[in-house]
């Protein structure tokens, strides 16, 4: 695995290895599973940030999936979620799901004779939000026998994908006024961005325990979740920073094109906390005195 060089003649990892491509080489693009099995996901995720590489979309800080112990050919890791109907149609059908008259939502896989479906009590082809339907399971069916097959048989990038579009359909389609707490992988990709990002900036007065920033600020002591981006100060409590996305466009890196609002809201955040000494917004300055 590497950087293609400017020739693409050669692959060069983070620590400056060359790999020479040679004639009837195929190769493609990596994906995290790769970066996770080869132990430097790390390294490629610091040399991306420092050297500022634009990457055409999330593959280095890209969400991961993998089996959990418990899961052996059916998954229940979003059961329990409640989905506007067809908002979770629209959703699936741009990542090639379809509406099954038996089985649901479903993704064929035509290489692999693989089946992915979701089992929900609700009938998609009349959705109605009148009642959400509430997922249940996710599981691979054999195409020729439709029969169950176990996770250790799936290939794990196809697992990571159609999990990553789940928890898109959770995070996305939810129903309720407030979004559920973001994916732990989710949550592991942000704190390595705040993490590089402040290393950059020279800052000292920032751990990431877990899910939230702690900060330790001139004024007081703050938490910022990493899924939802709720501010508290320590002790006290809810801090409202309220985001104004446009104004932060283009002013923050993210190595990837899609400018990803929340994360950039969260990341904004925390800047301005760990120098809560020069925030000059009287509404902001009022709460943290307390």
């Amino acid at each position: 695995m590497g950087f293609p060089d400017a020739t693409w003649q050669a692959l060069i990892s983070p620590n400056n290895e060359c790999y020479i491509l040679a004639k009837g080489d195929k190769i493609r693009i990596a994906h995290c599973v790769d970066l996770e099995n080869g132990g430097n996901w790390l390294e490629y995720q610091h040399n991306c940030f420092v050297n500022q590489r634009i990457q055409p979309f999330k593959q280095i800080f890209r969400e991961l999936y993998l089996v959990t112990a418990d899961e052996k050919s059916v998954s229940r890791r979003y059961a329990g979620h409640q989905v506007q109907p067809r908002k979770t149609v629209a959703l699936l059908k741009n990542r090639g799901w379809r509406v099954d008259d038996e089985t649901g939502l479903q993704k064929v896989f035509y290489k692999e004779n693989l089946v992915a479906t979701i089992y929900a009590m609700a009938d998609w082809f009349t959705p109605s939000d009148v009642e959400a339907p509430t997922l249940e399971t996710v599981q691979f069916l054999d195409r020729k026998t439709w029969q169950n097959v176990a996770f250790d048989k799936i290939e794990p990038r196809i697992f990571s994908e159609l999990m990553r579009d789940i928890d898109l359909v959770v995070s996305v389609a939810h129903t309720g006024g407030v979004d559920p707490e973001a994916s732990h992988s989710t949550i592991e990709m942000r704190s390595v961005l705040i993490d590089e990002t402040i290393k950059l900036l020279g800052f000292d007065n920032l751990k990431i325990p877990k899910n939230h920033a702690i900060i330790s600020g001139k004024i007081g002591n703050y938490s910022v979740h990493l899924g939802s981006g709720v501010v508290h100060r320590q002790p006290g409590g809810y801090i409202s920073i309220l985001p104004v996305h446009s104004s932060h466009r283009g002013r923050i890196f993210l190595p990837f094109a899609d400018d990803a609002p929340k994360t950039a809201e969260i990341i904004s955040k925390i800047l301005l906390l760990v120098k809560d000494n020069e925030i000059k917004d009287p509404t902001i300055l009022r709460q943290l005195q307390g």
